[in-house]
């Protein structure tokens, strides 16, 4: 056992963080201790060796005649002993008791640094609990105790009122947009407005922040500013800051109040710092995208990647003259597509997430399905048989969940270990209701399901408070304020849009015509008013169309593209039959409509027909034949069946939601930095409405063609 002297007089310690130049000498001199006080309480700390920057000392506060009645008053304790004391008296000094304590297994490889950044706590939070660290290295198999503190109150921001504004926001604007106006990180956003969400990114219309007084000029001065990124080495200084980027403190101060509020500059924290721009136009997301530029890219890499010139980029950034550097926001035209994605006017990379997984990242997931075992008699097989095909129910529930068991198998031969519970929820508010209430929440990754709304409600509003993300993977979108929900299905809006965006792409000359029945007026005003010119053709009183009229519309010198909007299956037979008995050499027809409903699949409807008008239609999943097909030979072979639609949805969402989790830990990240995504036979887009959720913007355009369906892929 090793002993050490330690004061046996009562001890008071605060805690000194070295800046540049300091030594142990004349930290010894500020608080009025002797080197040899300060060296008992700080082992890592040797007399003669310089001091790194940024090391946190333990201080003990004594007085002169107390520090020399404790010198003549040394008692032998263990080492035991002392981390004791330390734990009362020093480190833990202004800190509160933790409220509970993490079993954490040390995985190969991990470190007690990163242990430490991933349950939010400090190094020596974890020594302090774990005594065997302070002798010994970190090893895999070790079970560690975590302390869990309270979280602190934050103080209240208090601001100069002259350095600041308010400001309202407008329609369209996002967080990102207001804090590059005012040439801010959307973390001093957050700093000089506490009551914003630090967990969704809404800004309602009308909204009054708080922002900084420009430096120099008006807004409209301002709006023509590019600012870049900059990350804070280790051993910068706010002198050495100015100097780099000749700017003032109070500048700095200003464009950044994050400095002040966190007590400095502190390694890894990203300014934002004004560079000289061309007056070439308003900045803002409007009229401009926006790129960071990543370590190693060069002008012409950049100049390939999104399609310009040298000559442009160095037109709307002139900085560009000095050299191309890592962290610099390049402002690009709007409208160029290649191999990236662009959200709220960023343009992000787009991420290979099968590449990108951390092995350490362990998600947890809950599944809430009606799978109604409180209705089914496992023993009757043929009853079993029966409810499957007859209950919708259940058959959603068991396809959704079998294409996830699937999800969950391929994610573990990628190295990712996913803690999974599955509860059936009898398609019962109360039991639904019942689960969320019974379960721990804390930890969980995200909920799959239910599967009816009322009780995808319930759970959601349950699973906000402790910021769990709820995915719906049968519903697109709700009545109600859910910002925690996950809509996977593309709404009708949403694949409308699609569809009467991709046909303005690819149209020239060719005719439009429509035909809507009485409950889709609304529908076809839209498309008068998405294509002027347009034609209608009224349904008769007995739902027939008048050939004459339509025969006289249809152009011999171009295609003649026909919308037709109903959900009655006897007008879809009755137009479909009399539009391909009038094609001809001179009259070439395609068949579309924004809503692909029922009526369209119904056995009156001849197959044969849509396939000789080219019917094209949105759809949220594209056409799957899978028979020479990976996942169905695998699917098969472990439930003895070929996957249907919702087997082949259940692994697509789940396989999706899992290598997000592996990624970063935290869907609503994961959603920010990844653009669109797209498996077996669905793909995934997802965009932040303000408060109402996550909403899945990615669809298929769809063609019959030669008794076959097929993708069209946008231009």
């Amino acid at each position: 056992m090793l002993f050490i002297g330690v004061c046996a007089v009562a001890q008071k310690f605060t805690t000194h963080s070295v800046k540049e130049g300091e030594t142990l000498e004349s930290i010894a001199k500020q608080y009025k201790v002797s080197e040899l006080g300060i060296l008992n309480y700080n082992k890592e700390v040797k007399k003669g060796q310089a001091i790194k920057a940024n090391t946190i000392l333990v201080i003990p506060l004594v007085s002169d005649i107390n520090e020399k009645k404790a010198v003549e008053q040394k008692t032998e304790v263990g080492v035991s002993d002392l981390l004791e004391k330390l734990d009362g008296e020093g480190e833990n000094v202004g800190k509160q008791e933790p409220v509970g304590f993490i079993s954490h297994r040390a995985r190969r490889r991990e470190t007690l640094y990163g242990i430490a950044r991933k349950y939010n706590v400090t190094e020596d939070d974890i020594k302090r609990y774990n005594r065997e660290l302070y002798s010994v290295q970190l090893k895999r198999g070790m079970t560690l105790k975590v302390p869990k503190y309270r979280k602190a109150k934050e103080p209240e921001n208090v601001h100069v009122e002259e350095n600041y504004e308010v400001y309202t926001v407008q329609p369209k604007e996002t967080r990102w947009s207001i804090a590059h106006k005012y040439g801010i990180t959307q973390d001093s956003l957050l700093v000089l407005n506490p009551d914003l969400s630090k967990t969704t990114d809404h800004l309602a219309n009308g909204q009054e922040l708080l922002v900084p007084k420009l430096v120099k000029g008006k807004i409209k001065d301002q709006q023509t500013q590019l600012y870049t990124s900059y990350t804070v080495p280790p051993k910068q200084t706010l002198y050495s800051l100015q100097k780099k980027f000749d700017l003032s403190s109070e500048e700095l101060m200003k464009l950044n109040p994050e400095i002040k509020e966190r007590g400095g500059l502190k390694e890894g924290m990203v300014l934002q710092i004004p560079v000289k721009t061309a007056n070439s136009g308003v900045v803002n997301t409007e009229n401009f995208n926006f790129y960071e530029v990543k370590p190693k890219q060069t002008e012409f890499s950049l100049t390939r990647k999104f399609g310009v010139t040298y000559r442009e980029l160095l037109d709307l950034n002139p900085d560009l003259k000095d050299g191309l550097k890592a962290g610099m926001v390049l402002k690009l035209p709007k409208g160029q597509t290649g191999n990236f994605d662009v959200k709220n006017a960023l343009i992000l990379d787009k991420i290979n997430l099968v590449d990108s997984i951390n092995p350490l990242n362990k998600p947890k997931v809950m599944f809430l399905l009606p799978f109604r075992f409180d209705r089914l008699d496992l023993n009757d097989t043929e009853g079993v048989s029966n409810a499957i095909r007859k209950r919708k129910d259940v058959k959603y529930s068991l396809g959704l969940y079998s294409g996830a068991l699937m999800a969950i198998d391929s994610v573990a031969k990628l190295g990712i270990s996913v803690d999974v519970k599955t509860f059936d929820t009898e398609l019962s508010l109360n039991r639904a209701r019942s689960i969320m209430q019974q379960e721990n929440l804390n930890g969980v990754s995200a909920i799959f399901g239910p599967l009816d709304p009322v009780s995808l409600k319930e759970v959601a509003l349950i699973a906000a408070n402790y910021n769990v993300p709820v995915i719906a993977p049968m519903t697109e979108g709700s009545d109600l304020s859910l910002s925690n929900v996950y809509f996977t299905l593309p709404s009708k809006k949403v694949m409308r849009e699609q569809l009467l965006d991709y046909i303005s792409d690819i149209r020239t000359d060719q005719k439009i015509i429509v035909i809507a029945d009485s409950k889709s007026k609304s529908t076809e005003a839209l498309l008068l008013r998405r294509f002027p010119g347009a034609s209608t053709v009224t349904l008769k009183e007995d739902r027939t169309l008048d050939i004459n009229r339509l025969s006289a519309l249809l152009s011999e010198t171009s295609d003649n593209y026909v919308f037709l909007e109903t959900e009655q299956a006897t007008v879809v037979h009755h137009a479909a039959s009399l539009l391909n008995s009038l094609v001809s050499g001179k009259k070439k027809i395609k068949l579309l409509t924004t809503d692909k409903n029922s009526a369209f699949d119904n056995e009156v409807v001849s197959y044969s027909h849509l396939s000789n008008l080219r019917f094209t239609y949105p759809s949220p999943a594209r056409r799957f034949d899978g028979k020479s097909n990976s996942f169905t030979k695998a699917y098969s072979a472990r439930f003895g069946s070929e996957p249907d639609e919702y087997a082949i949805r259940g692994f697509d969402i789940t396989y999706d939601l899992l290598l997000k989790l592996a990624y970063k830990n935290n869907l609503a990240d994961a959603s920010k930095l990844i653009g669109g995504t797209e498996y077996t036979g669905n793909k995934f887009n997802y965009a932040k409405n303000f408060t109402s959720g996550y909403f899945n913007t990615a669809a298929y355009i769809l063609e019959y063609k030669n008794m076959e369906v097929v993708e069209l892929k946008e231009e």
